[in-house]
């Protein structure tokens, strides 16, 4: 149950790569390691999970009370060696002015001791005030530590070393040597994700090797093990297994990646069996009763989607027929008439009628707050009218066009900005597809909701052609 918070004065300083570097070092000594991500976050994620060689857990002030985050450590924490936390932007960013979501506030709340990146290109005596300024801004966070990353050889890190030494009392754990050779591929919106890069393995190896041999991980393991989790008030959302499993097909592949294991794990305890499917290369569905299409970058493979017609054509025609999707951002962009992007436009699935167009600035990025407006096809949420509020986000570059003028919305934004800044939330037939990403929390266990209506909807899906039948294309579940 040690733990240790990995955070920087600002974003870009490299946090990602030192973590995911660190994940897989301690992993590769014998250490069982849990990795966390502040807020909501798919990319860093994935490859701090990969490092890890476990599912990375997301910890969010916007969508999980704080007694749930410390029972989240609790539960997927308690039976690992060390827990890495990395944080988002800088140590005292937050959306709230006063602090309040910072990862400074979740430092606190986790009594974790923190260990500050700071970026060193271009510093020398300079690095001691940001580093004294960053620790003692707010007396109750506990920087136990500095790793001077981007270094520019032995003599910038003795100049730095001896400015932190002089001016501050923090320790200096490590200093990485700036190199091209350690960094995570960037895509056109950012890294890219590790389920969409066929060398992310060598990439997480050479990340490890250099915190191995740059980063002092004896002394942040005596560091991390000074410190125990909270006790947990409260206990992570109730679990149950209904009779009767319904199957779920989940689009799992280089174009569409980005799902939170606890949504998973939740359509699992909701008494769904998953089924993977590969949307660039199966060309039927496995036998399911629904589809769940996560997000991704279908951007980066619009040719391959569109040339596996026959999956495209089947998902269509089971659509129409009835058959549940659930679509987020990068599902919705697929089940679209079409994609543009740099010029180039390819057919998609079709069954919802308006055609996505990639955009050079975001249109949708940070929290959204949606009120449900009753025409969703899933069972309402069990509360008052007032209160149907679904705390969310989104991150997308990409809107719709030429949509159908009698298309129906799930919900009204109240914050963010969705499909067209005041809805999102398409319901076609049994789909629901939004640019919004939920996550199953205690306050909103939208899997439940889900699995529900699958079950509901099953005894009524009207009844499929013969060349649709689909046994023996079932993938094992997991």
């Amino acid at each position: 149950m040690a733990h240790l918070y990995i955070s920087a004065a600002h974003k870009s300083c490299g946090k990602t790569v030192i973590a995911t570097g660190l994940c897989a070092a301690l992993r590769a000594r014998g250490n069982r390691v849990q990795p966390f991500k502040k807020g909501p976050d798919y990319i860093d994620s994935m490859w701090l999970g990969r490092a890890a060689g476990r599912p990375c857990r997301n910890l969010d002030f916007f969508t999980m009370a704080p007694s749930e985050i410390v029972a989240a450590c609790n539960r997927y924490g308690s039976d690992t060696d060390v827990s890495i936390i990395e944080g988002t932007k800088g140590l005292h960013d937050g959306v709230a002015v006063d602090g309040s979501d910072s990862n400074a506030a979740l430092t606190k709340l986790l009594q974790s001791p923190v260990v500050l990146v700071v970026d060193a290109r271009g510093l020398t005596r300079g690095v001691a005030p940001l580093v004294d300024a960053q620790s003692r801004f707010d007396k109750d966070v506990r920087t136990a530590g500095v790793i001077l990353n981007r270094v520019g050889g032995p003599r910038h890190e003795s100049k730095l070393r001896a400015a932190i030494e002089r001016y501050t009392d923090i320790p200096v754990l490590g200093a990485i040597c700036d190199s091209k050779d350690l960094t995570i591929p960037e895509g056109h919106l950012g890294l890219l994700p590790a389920n969409d890069h066929p060398q992310a393995a060598r990439i997480v190896e050479s990340l490890a090797q250099a915190v191995r041999a740059q980063v002092d991980l004896d002394r942040m393991l005596r560091i991390a093990a000074e410190v125990r989790w909270p006790a947990a008030n409260g206990e992570l959302k109730a679990t149950d297994f209904p009779a009767g499993p319904v199957r779920i097909g989940v689009a799992r592949d280089a174009a569409f990646g980005f799902y939170y294991p606890e949504d998973l794990e939740g359509l699992q305890a909701a008494g769904a069996e998953l089924h993977f499917f590969d949307t660039l290369r199966d060309e039927l569905l496995p036998d399911v009763d629904a589809v769940f299409i996560g997000g991704g970058f279908p951007e980066r493979h619009m040719d391959a989607l569109a040339a596996n017609d026959k999956l495209r054509r089947e998902l269509k025609t089971r659509i129409q027929a009835g058959m549940p999707v659930y679509a987020e951002c990068g599902g919705l962009m697929y089940l679209s008439r079409s994609l543009q992007w740099k010029g180039k436009r390819t057919s998609m699935v079709g069954a919802i009628e308006a055609d996505t167009v990639m955009h050079e600035k975001p249109r949708g990025r940070g929290y959204v707050k949606l009120r449900e407006t009753g025409k969703s096809p899933w069972p309402l949420l069990d509360r008052g009218s007032n209160e149907r509020i679904l705390y969310a986000h989104e991150f997308h570059y990409s809107d719709l066009e030429n949509c159908a003028p009698e298309l129906d919305f799930a919900y009204e934004v109240v914050r963010g900005h969705g499909v067209d800044g005041k809805h999102d939330g398409i319901v076609v037939h049994n789909v629901l597809a939004s640019f919004s990403h939920l996550r199953d929390v205690a306050a909103h266990s939208w899997t439940r909701r889900f699995v529900a209506f699958v079950r509901s909807s099953r005894k009524s899906q009207a009844p499929m052609l013969g060349d649709l039948a689909l046994e023996g294309m079932s993938t094992p579940a997991i």
